[in-house]
């Protein structure tokens, strides 16, 4: 079995069903429960804030159901989804659900499914884990007539002025200034190292020192996370912290 913990929440309007998927959650050693939830609106609520792997959802709820709301979800959380009704299996696979468990459903049943997601997750960060040994290092700008080759592992962040950029590495004090906008930039860069916060900003994830409420603090240099890129920062800060 796979040491990798997956993040979830259960979603259903029957407290008796949330109960029951609840237990089988908590014997579930890989499994980890952030939450129940009542309906898809609380749920929605919550994974703005806290970031989840993967929901338990049921489809018949009111004000929103779990088929309008899993199209709402950030394409990194998936869906085993729980219903009475078999009618909504083929729309469920549609929007890409992992499983599907017909009410009433038992433990094995659940934990095929749970083993699905699993298995998915697994092979996903392995991708993850091979496309990051075979990311570029080193990049080379333009600037000052000069093509200058700059490692990736030494730059704090990148700021954008209108068409150009400065470049912030360890260690020096000026910048590197280059014409570029930060928007080409973002598509040379490896995602896993580095993120956009802001629409002047891309920092490196490997050099953070501290997130204090919605700024980032690198080199002594304050950013702030704007609400546009904040969901997939947050989502980071979830996949790298200590579950207690």
């Amino acid at each position: 079995m796979s040491n990798l913990k997956i993040t979830c929440i259960i979603v259903d309007d029957e407290p008796m069903a949330l109960n029951l998927v609840e237990s089988y959650v908590n014997k579930t050693p890989f499994l980890v429960l952030k939450k129940k939830c009542s309906s898809a609106i609380e749920a929605m609520e919550f994974i703005k804030e806290t970031p989840v792997d993967l929901l338990f959802l049921d489809i018949q709820m009111p004000d929103l159901t779990g088929l309008e709301f899993s199209k709402m979800l950030p394409k990194e959380t998936r869906v085993v989804f729980t219903t009475a009704f078999d009618q909504y299996a083929l729309e469920g696979f549609k929007v890409a659900a992992l499983d599907y468990l017909l009410k009433p459903f038992d433990y094995a049943e659940f934990l095929a499914a749970a083993n699905k997601a699993s298995n998915w997750f697994s092979l996903i960060k392995g991708k993850q884990q091979t496309e990051v040994s075979e990311e570029k290092e080193f990049l080379f700008v333009k600037s000052e007539y000069k093509q200058l080759r700059i490692k990736l592992a030494d730059v704090m962040y990148f700021e954008g002025l209108k068409d150009y950029i400065k470049i912030w590495i360890k260690d020096n004090p000026k910048p590197i200034l280059t014409l570029m906008s930060l928007k080409s930039l973002q598509e040379e860069l490896p995602e896993t190292h580095f993120m956009r916060v802001h629409r002047s900003f891309i920092v490196s994830l490997n050099n953070i020192e501290v997130v204090e409420r919605s700024q980032i603090i690198i080199n002594n240099q304050r950013i702030t996370i704007s609400e546009q890129y904040k969901p997939k920062f947050l989502a980071f800060i979830n996949d790298n912290s200590l579950q207690l």
